[in-house]
């Protein structure tokens, strides 16, 4: 069994533990420590059961693990029930993982953090690497986080947004070092629609496909940033347009919509459009409208600001973009672009570089102060 196929029974053997009444910090840890044992022995013998292998495994680990005289009471009386090689029903508990993770006593970057290493069985040290913070930090905040849910019961779960929520801070983180987060948030949210059918769920797996479908085009080699209108969409990727457009439609067909699925038709509208010049502005508006009812966001304010500006013109855009507060993040980037457009270089130019001092990465930061640069060097 390869090492991805492994990770797969993570969720379900770390549920198997937790119900049999491991706290979810003891069980965490005996999982992992049944799959070191796991990588020594398989290659010579493995098992005809992988699952109820780990599951024994893990369970004896935990049990092992018992320190003081009342953890071990327990123990004896928790290994009449410790369950015998062999087959393990089927019930997966994937889905209580995911909302465990998603309480809403974490916060979001400690929920991301538990989701990555109990759900998506990464390390701390790929976990680490992908934020690019030191090892023994993200051990810490993982390790606060396991404190936290160890006591909690399962009748105060996070909800099912505030899980979609956790999977897409994942994916917006993008991706850097040996762990692509993007990609791994995809995979995450797969597994979700899997244990899970809720349209919502569906909508932000198709929400993901279809912006990741532009991944190779919105890089030049330099590694700066390509705007969307500027992108080779001959470089996107079709299978996974297609495969998001599928899921969205399905999805929209059971008439119960919500935001993922709202952003997903602006992402699939984009994706429809064979140039820049043929995107349908007129409908992305009108889909954020609809967006803008469902989550009252000032995110939500700024991007209709742009869509109003292509679809009626710089002036209408500058008038919506005036509704929205100016602290939100990226205002001065669009509002820069909007008064390059409405003829207005030298405001322009004054917004992209405060844009640029706001930029919280290296390559948006990079691309507005070409943007400024660009502006400041035409002849006057």
């Amino acid at each position: 069994m390869n090492e991805v196929m492994l990770r797969s029974l993570i969720p379900s053997v770390l549920g198997v533990l937790v119900r049999r009444g491991a706290d979810f910090a003891a069980a965490e840890d005996a999982v992992q420590d049944a799959l070191v044992e796991a990588l020594r022995v398989w290659p010579a013998d493995p098992p005809r059961d992988p699952k109820g292998w780990l599951v024994t495994a893990a369970w004896r680990k935990f049990l092992d693990a018992a320190r003081s005289e009342a953890a071990r009471r327990r123990r004896e009386e928790l290994v009449d029930e410790e369950p015998a090689p062999g087959p393990v029903p089927a019930a997966d508990d994937t889905l209580r993982l995911y909302f465990l993770c998603a309480h809403p006593s974490l916060t979001p970057a400690s929920a991301v953090a538990l989701t990555l290493r109990a759900v998506g069985g990464l390390t701390t040290r790929q976990i680490a690497a992908a934020y690019l913070v030191p090892e023994a930090t993200m051990a810490q905040r993982i390790s606060r986080a396991k404190r936290t849910v160890s006591g909690v019961r399962f009748d105060r779960p996070g909800d099912v947004a505030t899980v979609l929520r956790v999977l897409y801070l994942v994916f917006n983180e993008g991706y850097s070092g040996d762990v692509d987060l993007a990609a791994e948030a995809i995979r995450l949210t797969r597994r979700l629609a899997a244990v899970i059918d809720h349209p919502e769920v569906a909508g932000l797996l198709a929400l993901m496909l279809l912006h990741h479908a532009r991944r190779a085009a919105r890089t030049a080699p330099d590694g700066g940033l390509v705007p969307l209108a500027e992108q080779d969409r001959g470089r996107w990727d079709t299978d996974a347009i297609a495969e998001g457009v599928g899921i969205l439609q399905a999805a929209l067909a059971r008439d119960r919509l919500g935001e993922f699925q709202a952003q997903a038709v602006i992402a699939a509208l984009h994706a429809d459009a064979p140039t820049a010049e043929e995107t349908d502005w007129v409908q992305i508006v009108e889909w954020y409208d609809e967006l803008a009812r469902l989550t009252d966001s000032p995110v939500v304010r700024l991007n209709r600001a742009v869509a109003v500006g292509e679809a009626d013109g710089p002036r209408a855009g500058l008038a919506a973009l005036a509704e929205v507060d100016a602290s939100v993040p990226r205002h001065a980037a669009v509002a820069a672009y909007l008064h390059e457009r409405d003829g207005d270089p030298e405001t322009a130019a004054r917004l992209y570089a405060e844009a640029a001092r706001k930029a919280t990465n290296l390559a948006e930061h990079a691309h507005l102060t070409r943007q400024a640069a660009r502006l400041n060097s035409r002849p006057r």
